[in-house]
Order: C-alpha cells, then sequence, then structure tokens
C-alpha cells in the first residue's frame, strides 16, 4: 500500500459553527489527493496538486469559517488496483469524503466507479478520458479541467484546417491513450483527413526508437502523440534525434503541460501547438497565483492540472457549505447548482453529466529568443469559447441526462 502522507491545514473548529457544521461527518471535511507523486505524471499533478489543494483551502478561508478541513495525499502508482485499494481504504477506514486530481485515466475510471458506490465525491482534474462524463459518467463525478474531446478539437482540428491532412498515432496503451486517439481520428476524418497507422505504445517507455521507425515510414504529415507527461517528452527528444521533423514530417503533441515544455527546453519544443485551458500568464490573477505556487513547489510554475485542482477544492468547499453536509452526491449536485467562479478559470459552470465548462487556449511553443525568461513559454493563438471547447451535453452518452 503507497504511503499516505496527512497534512491537517484547519485545527480548531469554532464553537459558533458547531451548528452549521452539524451534518459534516465526524465535523472534519477530509479531502484525498491521489496522484502520481514519483513517475511520469508527477510534475503534472504530483506534490504540486497537494500543494494547490491547501491554497485552496487556506484562500477558502476554512479555519475562520470554523470548518476543519484535513488534506491527505497518496501515489497511485498508475495502477488502477493500486489507486481503488487506496481510495477504498479512505473510504472504508479513514473516513475521507472526496477524492482529487488523479492523474491516469485507468485509475480515475475505477475510482470513478467506487466513489458511486459508497456515496462519495471525485473531483478529476488530472485524468482526460472523455468517457468519464459519456458513457461512465455519474452523479458522484465532476470532471473539472480538460478532456480528450477538448484536447482533439482544439489541436486536431486546428492542424487537420492548416494542412496536416494525414496521420499516424504514438499512443499510450491504457485507457487515456485509446480514448485520445478515438476522439482525434474522428475529428481528423470529419474534417477530410486520413489516419494511415496507429501504434499502441505501453506506458512509461524509454525507447521510443521502433514505434518512431513505424510512424517515420509510413509518410504521415503529422504524428499524432497520444501520449502524456514523461513519455511526451522521451517520444519528442527521441524524434528529434531522428531527424522526424527536418525531414519534412510534424508532431503534434496532443497533451502537452508547461511541465513538459519545461523539460524538453524551447529549442526542442519550439512551434508545437496545442491546447490549454490555463496558463500562469492570462492575467495578473493568474500571475499571483503561479508565484505563490512556485513558492511553494520548488519554484516549479503550475500545471492546468494542479490550477483544477486548486479551482475544484475552492467550489467544493464553497458547495460544502452551501449544502451543510459533506455527503458526496448531495455536494456534487450543488457543485452542479452553483455557478463557479474562481481566479484561474472564472466564470464557469458544471453541467448534469459532470463536465465543468470554461474556455480553452490553442497555444504555440515561443522561440528562444521570444521568451522574456523562466516559463515564458506561449503564444494564444486563438482562443476557444466555454460553449465551443467540449463536447455538447446530448452527444455524450451519459446516462443522467435526460
Amino acid at each position: 500500500m503507497a504511503v499516505v502522507r496527512k497534512i491537517t491545514v484547519a485545527v480548531t473548529l469554532a464553537l459558533g459553527a458547531m451548528a452549521a457544521q452539524a451534518q459534516v461527518s465526524d465535523g472534519v471535511i477530509k479531502i484525498g489527493v491521489m496522484s502520481d507523486m514519483s513517475s511520469l505524471y508527477s510534475d503534472i499533478g504530483g506534490p504540486g496538486s497537494v500543494a494547490a489543494a491547501r491554497m485552496a483551502v487556506e484562500d477558502f478561508g476554512a479555519a475562520k469559517k470554523g470548518m476543519k478541513v484535513e488534506i491527505v495525499s497518496a501515489d497511485h502508482q498508475n495502477k488502477p488496483d493500486v489507486g481503488s485499494g487506496i481510495a477504498r481504504q479512505w473510504y472504508d477506514t479513514d473516513k475521507v469524503d472526496a477524492i482529487f486530481d488523479v492523474p491516469n485515466s485507468g485509475v480515475a475510471l475505477a475510482i470513478n466507479q467506487l466513489t458511486r458506490e459508497k456515496g462519495k465525491a471525485f473531483i478529476n482534474s488530472g485524468a482526460a478520458s472523455s468517457d468519464l462524463t459519456g458513457k461512465a459518467c455519474s452523479p458522484n463525478t465532476v470532471h473539472w479541467t480538460y478532456d480528450t474531446w477538448m484536447l482533439a478539437n482544439g489541436t486536431g482540428s486546428a492542424i487537420v484546417k492548416t494542412g496536416g491532412d494525414s496521420w499516424f498515432f504514438l499512443t499510450a496503451d491504457y485507457a487515456f491513450g485509446h480514448a485520445l486517439e478515438r476522439d482525434t481520428e474522428a475529428v481528423v476524418q470529419k474534417n477530410g483527413g486520413k489516419v494511415l497507422g496507429k501504434v499502441r505504445v505501453p506506458i512509461n517507455t524509454q525507447d521510443f526508437s521502433s514505434f518512431l521507425l513505424q510512424a517515420q515510414s509510413s509518410k504521415a504529415k503529422i504524428i499524432g502523440l497520444a501520449n502524456a507527461g514523461g513519455d511526451t517528452i522521451n517520444s519528442i527528444k527521441q524524434a528529434s534525434e531522428f531527424g522526424i521533423v527536418k525531414g519534412g514530417q510534424s508532431l503534434a503533441g496532443l497533451l502537452v503541460f508547461i511541465s513538459d515544455v519545461h523539460g524538453l527546453g524551447l529549442n526542442t519544443a519550439q512551434g508545437l501547438i496545442f491546447t490549454e485551458t490555463f496558463y500562469w500568464d492570462l492575467n495578473d490573477q493568474t500571475r499571483a497565483f503561479a508565484k505563490r505556487m512556485a513558492a511553494a513547489n520548488n519554484g516549479k510554475y503550475p500545471t492546468m492540472v494542479q490550477a483544477g485542482v486548486y479551482a475544484g477544492v475552492l467550489h467544493y468547499l464553497k458547495a460544502v457549505e452551501a449544502a451543510k453536509t459533506d455527503d458526496g452526491t448531495k455536494v456534487v449536485a450543488k457543485m452542479k447548482e452553483l455557478p463557479t467562479d474562481d481566479p484561474l478559470f472564472g466564470k464557469g459552470r458544471i453541467r448534469a453529466d459532470g463536465r465543468k465548462i470554461h474556455p480553452a487556449y490553442l497555444v504555440e511553443v515561443k522561440k528562444p529568443s521570444e521568451s522574456k525568461g523562466p516559463y515564458d513559454y506561449y503564444k494564444i493563438r486563438t482562443q476557444i469559447p466555454a460553449d465551443q471547447a467540449f463536447r455538447p451535453e446530448k452527444d455524450g452518452g451519459c446516462s443522467l441526462i435526460k
């Protein structure tokens, strides 16, 4: 079992708030941040997601409101059985009320089902599979930050419309990669493009050479990287070593984070085009958050996943306060009822299928000469309005939609 670290965020429960908290189980709101703490997705979520959750509790003012909030965290090791085991212990024994983050769609889909069975709350920021608000939708789950449909329709359609009409996919071989490949292939074909081939790659692969050679020999204009984190970094670096881009093919990073760009460096990453829902340099509020986050996370600027954890915890606590309970089913219903409003994503809402709605941004990585300093990496090519950024509710196949 993974080591669980416990952080008590607020330790006082004001006498005047006792009545208001009467329906909060044990008088404690207990939040579990489950992430990849040590492997290929640890820079995307990991300890930074725990820091973001703590910041949200502080900014909500839980202690001043007499609300006792505790945060625990654990490493799911990118294994659905490990993640499910942690979640079951949290729910049954440790009295955790809500789970946040969970990068890795295989783990997230398992947590999604278990959370529904236990009547708890799952606010996902890290996983991408659009099935979480589609065929696997649940009244106990909110999908906050991004998903594979958004990535495909943002990045995929933009690339096809500018001439990238033949594709070959390098796909992470689990639920996330399969969903991202599926959703992007649909967009490519809808816009008149063709998929010439695809290859499934084990997660956390170190040597991409055989897969890249297959992509190179396909002669496809675009090599779509349906992977993330360390897999994205390694595939882009090794593609550069093979001279694939110099040979006339282009790489499409279908899910790229600012931590990936930082790891690659601008010399390698320049010109990459992809879709994000958060960038630290959007406005004064996002810049202020990024500076605080960097101070709490070893100088690392926040990813959109970590921003989603912050915003999700903030809205969750607002819903607990409004509903006067930490019953998961009731809190998620209240989260959908209340409009969302936070410093990182602005005003938005949560649909009946659990999909959080906000704008997305098609970005391009700057050339080294264009960057003014660390993490000044993106040019915003276009903003995708919130009502266009995500799959229409009626098209997802969610059983919650009448």
